[in-house]
């Protein structure tokens, strides 16, 4: 009985606001079941109790949507119950959250403390970015109730880190919100390329990130935080850490630098499992977990060799100087070719440019934090 991570979509799709870029929105609308609404006391009860029964040492539980918190307070006190009615091999537990921040209040920041949840905040940067594309139903930016959720995590000691969507409209301001990530105190700092829908790769959105804009972001995101580490003040900005840890021949710790798919656990509202967050479609349906053994959904998995086609790289990727770094980067971002075989990634010059740049300084940073 390994360790186990699953994450749960306790209310599938459903938000409470109106990003631009919303991936799941389009995952959604190209399965047969769009929603899957909100997760039963019963559904979520199997799958704490089966989770647990199969872990050993450690389980972690990711909560996501959506917009997760639609499924009530309550809901995530039953989840704190139904650990410690099933946790039958006295594993260790750690609990997260993704949230937008709008519905949180002094009971949600006051159990995130009491229980130990670490908080994934999806703030944009800078309000003039963060408003460009987060906005909620009635097409309002969302940035002065998300500073006033902040706000409360501090006051109750949350521990959160902060989720930023890398779009367009992040590249001339990267240095802004850099700074201003520094004046508000963010240690833990996460940014995410925004992502077309399914199989766009070609099409410009409004909020669409080319290989160009990437590149400049890395760079400036890069440069702050580099003399920022020098000065002595080694902040956690994911992809940097990454990076530096694959450097020094450890584990990068971010799924995408794996070089290879990971075995993961999506659970939407019905129970249904799903091999990765940006797959949740029909073909992609490994099984579900109130009717089927994790022996069968593994099986499954086998069957449809979602993590073995991961392992397949360009032919050019393998000749590339950068592979150990790289690594192909997120599945999801590689172009596939006609034959359906993975092709290369679509930020490949991005890497390449950011590689050559930072390549010196991040071996510097390294041998100054050993």
């Amino acid at each position: 009985m390994p360790a186990i991570s699953i994450m749960m979509k306790p209310v599938s799709g459903l938000c409470n606001m109106n990003c631009d870029y919303c991936f799941y929105t389009d995952e959604a609308s190209k399965r047969k079941n769009e929603s899957y609404g909100i997760m039963s006391l019963s559904t979520l009860e199997d799958i704490i109790k089966k989770t647990l029964a199969f872990a050993e040492g450690s389980c972690s539980i990711l909560f996501q949507g959506g917009e997760p918190t639609l499924a009530g307070l309550d809901f995530f006190k039953s989840v704190i119950d139904l650990e410690h009615k099933w946790n039958v091999n006295n594993v260790i537990i750690q609990n997260s959250i993704q949230t937008n921040g709008i519905l949180i209040d002094e009971n949600w920041a006051r159990f995130f403390h009491d229980y130990n949840f670490l908080v994934g905040l999806s703030l944009d940067g800078t309000k003039i970015v963060h408003d460009s594309c987060r906005k909620d139903k009635n097409n309002n930016g969302t940035f002065d109730r998300i500073l006033d959720t902040i706000k409360l995590f501090q006051n109750y000691q949350v521990e959160f880190n902060i989720l930023t969507v890398v779009t367009k409209y992040t590249v001339q301001y990267t240095k802004d919100i850099y700074l201003f990530y520094q004046e508000m105190g963010f240690e833990w700092q996460q940014y995410i390329p925004c992502l077309n829908p399914l199989d766009e790769f070609h099409t410009n959105f409004n909020y669409s990130l080319s290989s160009k804009d990437y590149s400049l972001f890395l760079k400036d995101l890069f440069d702050c935080w580099y003399e920022e580490a020098k000065s002595g003040h080694l902040r956690y900005v994911r992809y940097f850490i990454g990076l530096m840890n694959l450097l020094c021949q450890q584990p990068p710790g971010v799924c995408e630098m794996n070089g290879i798919c990971s075995r993961q656990f999506v659970i939407e509202a019905d129970g249904s499992i799903f091999p990765c967050d940006f797959y949740m479609l029909d073909e992609w349906l490994l099984g579900n977990f109130t009717t089927d053994s994790i022996e069968d959904i593994e099986n499954r998995r086998k069957e449809l060799q979602f993590i073995e086609k991961s392992k397949n790289l360009d032919s050019s990727c393998k000749k590339c100087k950068w592979i150990y770094l790289c690594r192909g980067g997120c599945r999801r971002d590689r172009i596939p070719l006609d034959n359906g075989i993975l092709g290369k990634n679509r930020y490949c010059s991005s890497f390449q440019f950011f590689f050559e740049y930072a390549y010196p300084k991040l071996v510097e940073i390294i041998n100054l934090y050993s």
